[in-house]
């Protein structure tokens, strides 16, 4: 007798409450999940607004998004809780079916505040610390663990990276191919047309030598700025066509594959992010609008699908003298399917004020990744704690009762 058949024999009479994730187990073959990786630290605080927090308010005069009510306000999720309001249509009909929630101050223990260090730790997703080995991510040990014969699933899900190269996290003992959908790259340019109006204002005066040294230094600035934010991307493909890739992945997750991954970069706004419009407002909407056209393209498959969207880190709390945001620590995961225990903010929170930011400036952690998506795996598979600490070393998974 296979273990899951042995599971659904025993029902819940002697298992108790404890078992609960387990029963899950049988739904192993059908089971979709697909992990989607915002690359450049995303801005957690405009895409869930805390709405209750003044100094949210004192400490982005520029950039926060208004409470809900007023214009370009946020969408009211919960008396301390918004949404941008950019995912109006694409997101916010998910949570309202509570098939989206949300997890703040997610995150890893990884200070170290650099794009592709916090990025490999948390794809590789062993304890900080330690001496890193890159032969496997946790996504391919999930892998392996669900086709032990110990696991009993009835088929090992397939896996894909939608991806150019493949991942950290699908890297391992397992093959798992990858394939690129889409390299459309969308980048906005920057108009020097005003600087040299400015600039020929001068010409011929005491001041034309620091007006052109000055718009020199930023534009060497500005390109400096725009290389690395480019670079936190890895290659990463834009948000914009993200929902024609989006809908592409679902027709193979469809019938092909039922675990995948795929990046999207462009999130590392340090100049101009914007608020209710704008740079970051955009990308939310195409990023948005990608997810809701995976959900519907997934057709009944859907409610047998989680997706969960994670950043390596958060940004600032406090917007910065170009009106962006640096990197931060906590962030903000999304969970969302068709049989996701949504419509509510998850996991262990607490009130955002001057004096409970770490290090002063940033989210804390308090829903460490390992643990919440360790958790996760184990109602999804089925997988005890020996089998989660074997995708996630040391860690203990913490039930959420996401899915």
């Amino acid at each position: 007798m296979q273990r899951r058949h042995l599971l659904q024999a025993l029902g819940a009479s002697a298992l108790g409450v404890a078992s609960a994730s387990v029963l899950a187990a049988p739904r192993a073959q059908d089971v979709r999940f697909l992990l989607v990786f915002l690359r450049g630290g995303y801005d957690c605080a405009s895409l869930l607004v805390p709405t209750a927090s003044s100094y949210y308010y004192e400490t982005r005069p520029n950039i926060a998004i208004a409470r809900p009510g007023q214009d370009g306000g946020a969408l009211a999720l919960t008396p301390d809780w918004g949404l941008h309001p950019a995912l109006a249509d694409s997101m916010l009909p998910l949570y309202q079916k509570s098939q989206l929630a949300f997890v703040p101050f997610a995150g890893t223990d990884d200070l170290s505040r650099s794009h592709f260090d916090t990025q490999d730790s948390m794809e590789l997703g062993q304890p900080v610390g330690g001496r890193r080995d890159y032969r496997s991510g946790f996504l391919n040990r999930l892998v392996a663990e669900l086709a032990a014969p110990a696991a009993g699933a009835a088929a090992t899900p397939q896996p894909m990276a939608f991806t150019s190269t493949l991942p950290l996290v699908l890297r391992g003992a397992v093959d798992v191919p990858n394939t690129l959908l889409s390299a459309v790259a969308g980048r906005s340019g920057v108009d020097a047309r005003q600087a040299q109006l400015i600039e020929s204002m001068y010409r011929g005066t005491p001041l034309a030598t620091p007006v052109a040294e000055g718009f020199a230094t930023r534009e060497e600035v500005a390109r400096t700025m725009q290389g690395e934010m480019e670079a936190a991307s890895r290659n990463a493909l834009s948000t914009k066509g993200f929902e024609g890739t989006a809908r592409r992945m679902a027709r193979l997750m469809q019938t092909r594959y039922q675990l995948g991954f795929v990046d999207v970069g462009g999130w590392d706004t340090h100049v101009a992010q914007g608020a209710a419009t704008g740079a970051l407002a955009n990308r939310f909407e195409e990023l948005g609008r990608g997810l809701a056209g995976f959900a519907d393209e997934m057709g009944p498959a859907w409610k047998s699908t989680v997706v969960v969207v994670v950043s390596e880190f958060g940004r600032t709390f406090r917007e910065n003298g170009n009106r962006g945001t640096d990197h931060g620590h906590g962030t903000v995961f999304w969970v969302l399917g068709g049989g996701v225990n949504g419509g509510r903010i998850a996991g262990e929170q607490q009130a955002l004020s001057a004096t409970t930011l770490f290090q002063n400036r940033d989210y804390p952690v308090l829903n460490d990744y390992r643990s919440v998506l360790g958790g996760l795996f184990a109602r999804m598979y089925g997988l005890n704690a020996a089998a989660v600490a074997r995708v996630f070393p040391g860690a203990k998974a913490a039930d959420l009762r996401l899915a």
